[in-house]
């Protein structure tokens, strides 16, 4: 039986312990807050559950053998740090770390530890997006032109990161999953800030891959309407991903375009377009955050890493680097690396 402790419950918090107290073989210890309204909360519901206010207490607890931080951004690489000096295990909410260099302290000692740092990249455990991937991994849209998302809301406004570190965190999550780590050679992104002395709460980010895929990501504090759309665009085939959709959330599209040589001449392109059938698969529809709770404690009992650990989110937090980059000198592309920027 695995023990947590979880630090922080504040948005993500309640939704964090109570699957890892239902979740089979684990349960949660105690749970920490600086706030005392909140940890009253956790008493009024589990009981048995520890409260305290010094995070502290659950690193130095024997009966805890995983910390789960769900805390703002900022305070991510230090509680994850002392976490696995303490010798936890470690799962850390989106975005892993606020930089590159910090990410890739934190995968270096993780090592050093022989200690598990997992991401919560919920999504990439929703039915809709394994079946994206499964769809891409089996070329069922063939050879992929662009990627297009838009994740739009009215708040909640952060007050420690920007609109992209909030919301693309998670579509960028996405994309790496359904591309297999493949990452962009150049991201250029454009936001701005319409509440004086807070973060940007509009932008608009572009990633440009070797070859023909780009991606677009557009994400929004201030939209009227909540819209969570994928387009992902293929030689093939073309896939919807709506996650406000009720049923139906990922729908394939036999459509496309062909390019043929004219008769006229063999350097003349004739471009024709195809128009087939819509389909819905079936999509399993446990509940994510329950599938990824499960697999850090199987990921703890069989020494193996996770699907989203901390390589995974150290790539996620390199693209929000490069953007947070670009925005700072007014879009310019900056080019990225494996070892961070280029400029």
């Amino acid at each position: 039986m695995i023990g947590d402790g979880v630090i922080g419950y504040g948005y993500a918090g309640p939704n964090l312990v109570r699957n890892f107290s239902e979740v089979q073989g684990a349960r949660v210890v105690a749970v920490s807050d600086m706030r005392s309204d909140r940890l009253a909360q956790v008493k009024r519901r589990y009981p048995t559950i520890r409260t305290t206010t010094d995070h502290r207490e659950l690193l130095t607890d024997s009966d805890i053998d995983a910390i789960v931080v769900a805390t703002p951004v900022s305070a991510h690489f230090d509680l994850a740090i002392e976490a696995l000096h303490a010798g936890k295990h470690v799962f850390v909410e989106k975005p892993m770390t606020s930089s590159v260099e910090q990410g890739q302290r934190l995968l270096d000692f993780a090592a050093h530890r022989r200690r598990i740092i997992m991401v919560d990249h919920t999504f990439v455990f929703t039915g809709a997006v394994r079946k994206i991937k499964e769809l891409v991994d089996t070329e069922q849209l063939g050879r992929l032109y662009y990627y297009d998302s838009v994740r739009v809301n009215l708040g909640i406004f952060q007050h420690d990161v920007n609109v992209l570190w909030d919301l693309a965190a998670h579509d960028l999550s996405i994309m790496d999953y359904v591309l297999s780590g493949i990452q962009p050679s150049v991201v250029a992104a454009a936001g701005i800030a319409h509440i004086p002395g807070q973060p940007k709460d509009v932008a608009y980010l572009t990633c440009m891959f070797n070859g023909n895929l780009i991606a677009h990501f557009h994400v929004n504090w201030l939209s009227p309407v909540k819209v969570r759309r994928t387009l992902i665009g293929g030689e093939r085939r073309m896939i919807l991903y709506d996650d406000v959709e009720p049923s139906e959330k990922v729908k394939v599209y036999n459509k496309g375009i062909a390019l043929t040589n004219g008769p006229e001449s063999k350097y003349q392109l004739l471009v024709s377009y195809r128009s087939g059938d819509m389909w819905a698969p079936q999509l399993d529809t446990t509940e994510a955050l329950m599938l990824e709770a499960l697999h850090f404690v199987e990921c703890i009992e069989q020494g193996k890493q996770p699907l989203t650990n901390g390589s995974v989110g150290l790539r996620v937090v390199r693209i929000l680097e490069g953007a947070s980059q670009s925005l700072a000198q007014g879009g310019r592309p900056i080019e990225l690396h494996d070892g961070g920027l280029l400029g």
